[in-house]
């Protein structure tokens, strides 16, 4: 039983009862994913291209832009393989992987966006130390320290799913595999594998989250000591990216996590769309944001195209 059952992969779900719309739902898809990849690249190209941008702030939206990256070519290839060739079956060990690479990028994410919290409160609270703290080795270390937060704690989780047999339905609910997801259909006890991602999050997301506010409750109590209104218009102006980032990521998370938990009678593809959107927007604003708000990255956009 255990030997059958955990050869038959997994089917994949698009949306259901829309199947003849999914060429069609692969348009904005595909624009999406398109402009996710564009706008991420050329971020990285100009900060690694333009040697005024070598500064700890662009280090870390790089690193941003790095993790947007990897969440998009990680999920790009089974949700468009679903919606243009309705190719729905991944093997055990393919999906595990995807498991993976997505939690672990989401904790990267937060601890990301946790670095440039630090990374702006150094900056505002103390200024004259800033490039004595924020070090290009000290920016290595926290790059560092984030990646193994993210890529150690989610490898319980992972590892545990190569170990369940699968007796139940094999079909997932989504055109990429979630662990919240497999673990339904696993013949097991599941225990671990339900309170550690509880644990998980509060240790990482919700505590990234309070440490971030925290951050700018006394980034904002330095700013309001700050005698000059033009002093203090451009010390906040610094800030304005990364609270829009934060502010699209934790809207997104808290979005999934409400619909989750309050909308077990809402149709399918409710739920659905809001985990595309949870993993889609974020990468696809973050550049706009940063572009839109960053003088140096707009001068960099316009020398690109002035080149060609």
């Amino acid at each position: 039983m255990w030997h059958n059952s955990s050869t038959v992969p997994f089917l994949l779900t698009g949306f259901p009862g829309l199947e003849r719309a999914h060429c069609w739902i692969s348009i904005p898809f595909f624009i999406v994913y398109t402009s996710v990849i564009l706008g991420n690249g050329t971020l990285l190209f100009l900060i690694k291209d333009d040697h005024s941008l070598h500064e700890p702030m662009y280090y870390f939206l790089a690193m941003l832009a790095a993790t947007d990256l990897g969440v998009t070519l990680t999920t790009m290839p089974t949700v468009m393989g679903v919606l243009w060739l309705n190719h729905r079956e991944i093997s055990h060990g393919l999906c595990f992987s995807q498991a993976y690479f997505i939690h672990t990028l989401s904790v990267m994410e937060s601890g990301v966006l946790l670095a440039m919290a630090y990374d702006r409160f150094v900056a505002i609270c103390n200024p004259l130390r800033y490039t004595s703290i924020l070090t290009n080795s000290r920016v290595m270390k926290i790059g560092i320290v984030v990646f193994m937060r993210a890529s150690l704690s989610i490898i319980p989780l992972i590892m545990r799913l190569h170990w369940f047999p699968y007796c139940h339905s094999h079909i997932l609910s989504h055109t990429f595999c979630l662990h919240q997801d497999v673990i339904k259909l696993a013949c097991a006890d599941i225990t671990f594998n339900r309170i550690y991602p509880v644990v998980l999050v509060s240790l990482t997301g919700f505590l990234d989250s309070i440490i971030i506010l925290f951050s700018y409750v006394l980034i904002l109590k330095t700013v309001m000591s700050i005698a000059s209104g033009e002093e203090r218009a451009k010390a906040l102006n610094t800030c304005v990216s990364h609270v829009c980032c934060v502010l699209v990521f934790y809207v997104t998370v808290i979005g999934l996590t409400l619909i989750h938990r309050f909308g077990k009678h809402a149709p399918p593809v409710v739920h659905i769309t809001m985990s595309y959107v949870y993993f889609l927007f974020p990468p696809l604003m973050n550049p706009i944001i940063y572009s839109v708000k960053t003088k140096q990255i707009q001068n960099g956009i316009l020398r690109i195209f002035s080149l060609h």
